[in-house]
């Protein structure tokens, strides 16, 4: 944002393209008799109780109630900030081409439903390009959401499940054109195309976990394989999260407490390219608490089908997280920018354009922050259950185990330490049940994992390698 202060701006606020054309409006003068009492000195070194951006309407929440940008802009302001934000992440990362099929993974809580909200109205200003322009040479690129129906897993009451599907499709038809379609997949779809025989796999499979924790995780991770199997089918190449700030500061310590520093780099990334179809989270740097206010400001309907458990370490944490986030409000940025010094994964990056079909422009725009073609996106082993790399010492012990084991023994040494730890059964007779209740697409990823091992094992280790001629010397 090129804000009006004479000296230099620390809000890191942001411009909307719209700005430019629009003449920064003036405060009117109050005389004498005209006078209103003045407000508390607000904060961020606003003394004279206006938006720090406009100069020209009260802030959102007073110095006593707000903490953040709510008692810096006022309403307009605030929700131009926040899209702000959410432009800058995808244009700087190239989440998003003109040329893309973009699915929105929708839960109905309020990240989601901005994601929903921003990703339309950036289709909206593509439209409206489009038609302005002569030769129409760059495409409005498409948006689809997706609603994954946990209630089985979660054991919602089969109407509240009706009513909130509904709500969600009045929620997706009310957006203005283009019109984009909703897919609503049930979990235990991922298991059997039969309805009862899913939903019985699905929940003896999730009672042979017998942690908490476990049981958390693997819910997520089948939800992941859902959102991957939706968007496939059905031509997507593009995954929006509404995952923010808060939910990925608690990720990072959650993950750090099970074990899993070496994969954490690959969470927190604006792009993870590591799944068929990469997954893109625009609303990275935004803090839940600014959601919130935004479905407030702007009356956005959020829907809660599936409360979150209160067992287990996911939900320690982020009660922890957000302790720390009232006793100082940048607690959560923090620990996001601390994490995301590690070095990412070569797949965090969405992989160059080479369709020649594709407008120059878009390639050219993107080339810059893309996975060039010569990059290899695949030199990483990943575990079958969270898809999490693994790292090198995992890799050795899983292709030091000799084929003629069960699968399901090998199908455990496949799996990431901590998976092993939380979600795998202890019994090696329990092992062999749940691998049998696991969904097809695990389980062929897991026989397909040990070729994949061993030659990126012998890539790795190739220039210690001796070749045929000289064994023969």
């Amino acid at each position: 944002m090129a804000c009006t202060t004479a000296t230099g701006c620390q809000s890191t606020c942001y411009k909307n393209e719209e700005d430019d054309h629009q003449p920064t409006p003036t405060p009117t003068p109050l005389t004498n008799s005209t006078k209103s009492p003045q407000p508390n000195p607000i904060p961020y070194g606003n003394h004279h109780g206006l938006c720090l951006k406009c100069k020209a309407n009260h802030p959102i929440s007073s110095a006593a109630s707000g903490s953040g940008d709510d008692v810096r802009f006022c309403g307009d302001c605030f929700r131009s900030n926040l899209y702000g934000k959410f432009r800058l992440a995808v244009t700087s990362n190239a989440m998003i081409s003109p040329t893309d099929k973009v699915l929105v993974a929708f839960s109905g809580g309020t990240s989601s439903r901005v994601a929903l909200q921003f990703v339309h109205e950036l289709q909206y200003k593509a439209q409206l390009n489009f038609e302005a322009s002569r030769d129409r040479s760059l495409p409005v690129f498409g948006v689809g959401v997706a609603f994954i129906d946990e209630s089985v897993a979660c054991s919602v009451p089969s109407y509240e499940v009706i009513e909130g599907i509904e709500d969600i499709r009045q929620i997706v038809s009310s957006l203005a054109p283009p019109t984009k379609e909703l897919l609503v997949f049930p979990i235990e779809s991922l298991f059997s195309s039969t309805s009862t025989d899913g939903k019985d796999q699905l929940n003896r499979l999730l009672d042979g976990v017998t942690d908490a924790t476990g049981k958390e995780d693997l819910l997520i991770h089948l939800r992941m394989l859902s959102l991957q199997k939706i968007a496939a089918e059905n031509g997507y190449n593009r995954l929006v999260l509404g995952s923010c700030t808060s939910r990925i500061a608690s990720h990072v310590l959650s993950a750090t407490v099970k074990g899993k520093g070496y994969s954490l780099p690959a969470d927190i990334q604006y792009v993870d390219a590591r799944w068929n179809v990469p997954v893109v989270l625009p609303l990275r740097d935004c803090l839940s608490e600014e959601l919130n206010m935004l479905c407030d400001l702007d009356g956005l309907k959020t829907i809660e089908l599936i409360k979150s458990p209160c067992a287990g370490i996911n939900s320690l944490v982020s009660s922890f997280v957000k302790l720390l986030q009232e006793e100082n409000p940048s607690r959560q940025s923090t620990i996001v920018r601390t994490a995301g010094k590690l070095t990412p994964f070569d797949f965090n990056r969405i992989p160059e354009i080479i369709d020649t079909n594709v407008p120059l422009a878009t390639r050219r725009r993107q080339k810059r922050y893309n996975l060039k073609p010569n990059e290899s996106i695949s030199t990483e082993s990943f575990c079958p259950i969270c898809n999490s790399p693994l790292s090198k010492s995992e890799v050795l012990s899983s292709t030091s185990v000799e084929d003629s084991h069960k699968d399901s023994h090998l199908f455990r040494v496949e799996c990431c330490s901590s998976c092993q730890f939380q979600i795998l059964p202890k019994d090696p007779i329990s092992v062999d049940n749940f691998y049998m209740l696991l969904p097809q697409p695990l389980v062929s990823k897991a026989k397909h994992s040990k070729s994949d091992n061993l030659s990126i094992l012998r890539e790795q280790i190739e220039d210690c390698l001796l070749s045929d001629s000289e064994d023969e010397t």
